[in-house]
């Protein structure tokens, strides 16, 4: 209850700063005599060839009265034209002028010039992650802007900083969710170390998923002989999951190996991970030894996963 209560207290936070900030932001909208709720119908008059008060209405969630005054208000500035249907005399259809187009274009320049100042004095990457933070929140937030694959992008080479964030997220993750303690990091830590010192793509691979500039999940092929491969760092951010990305990772891996030539591919799992289990019998492996291990401070049996490729 405490977490929740401290989410509510940083989300009203962040809604007075950013009331503020908005103010600031959107001085040049009053300037021109406008609301925010006015210009939104503009931008979406924009966008749309075909547009009713109805569908204004619907998509904006606007006040019918409201929408009216303010339609007859844009006729009369000239920002405005209507456009009765040739199928149904009933239906009229709303269409931006070039003043209103021009008008929109003066304020977007506007609005342009007031973000860039606001961003001058923020490096380059603080600015990139600024961009991800609020694309996370319209994501969050929105049900018409939901995560989706869509939007995911992915990657094949390791670069700096790759492997202590994927150290980091390996080590939260797994201790939320299975109750691991720092024997295990300590465990990644090592295995990504010798992985690092030995790392050769023509025998190695590294598959990442991407959300902006986040990892959200990967898998690794890393050489153990000129036959076999083993597959590790197998891990979907659960913000992410059920969008596919496991069944991806795991594909492409599994096809990377084949090209490689190699005969056979393994990995070591848990009986602790059965989502994870699922999908490698799914994949085609078979679970080829099992053993009780007292590791990372819990008590559970080390299960071996076997793939022949040819």
């Amino acid at each position: 209850m405490s977490s929740n209560l401290e989410v509510v207290q940083e989300i009203s936070e962040f809604n007075r700063y950013y009331t503020s900030l908005s103010e600031t932001l959107n001085r040049h909208v009053s300037e021109n005599n406008l609301t925010l709720t006015a210009l939104r119908v503009l931008h979406t008059l924009t966008a749309e060839d075909q547009c009713t008060a109805g569908k204004l209405v619907e998509n904006l969630k606007i006040d019918g009265g409201y929408l009216s005054r303010m339609l007859k208000a844009f006729e009369s500035e000239q920002l405005l034209s209507r456009k009765k249907s040739a199928l149904d005399g009933r239906t009229w259809y709303l269409q931006i002028t070039a003043k209103g187009r021009k008008l929109l274009d003066m304020m977007q320049e506007t609005a342009g010039e007031q973000i860039r100042q606001l961003l001058e004095p923020i490096p380059g990457e603080q600015q990139q992650a600024l961009a991800a933070a609020m694309k996370t929140i319209r994501h969050i937030l929105s049900e018409e802007n939901r995560i989706t694959a869509d939007d995911i992008s992915w990657r094949y080479q390791l670069q700096p900083g790759d492997a202590g964030y994927l150290i980091y997220m390996h080590g939260t993750l797994y201790a939320k969710e299975l109750g691991y303690n720092l024997e295990f990091d300590t465990n990644v830590c090592k295995n990504f170390a010798e992985f690092l010192e030995a790392y050769n793509p023509s025998k190695d691979q590294v598959y990442l998923a991407l959300h902006g500039n986040q990892i959200v999940a990967s898998i690794a092929v890393v050489w153990h002989s000129r036959y076999a491969a083993q597959l590790k760092w197998f891990l979907v951010h659960p913000d992410f999951r059920g969008m596919g990305l496991g069944r991806k990772l795991l594909a492409d891996a599994i096809s990377n190996c084949r090209e490689k030539g190699y005969h056979k591919v393994y990995l070591f799992s848990t009986n602790l991970a059965e989502t994870a289990n699922a999908m490698f019998r799914k994949a085609g492996f078979r679970k080829t030894g099992e053993k009780p291990v007292g590791l990372y401070g819990k008590h559970m049996n080390e299960e071996r996963y076997d793939m022949d490729l040819v």
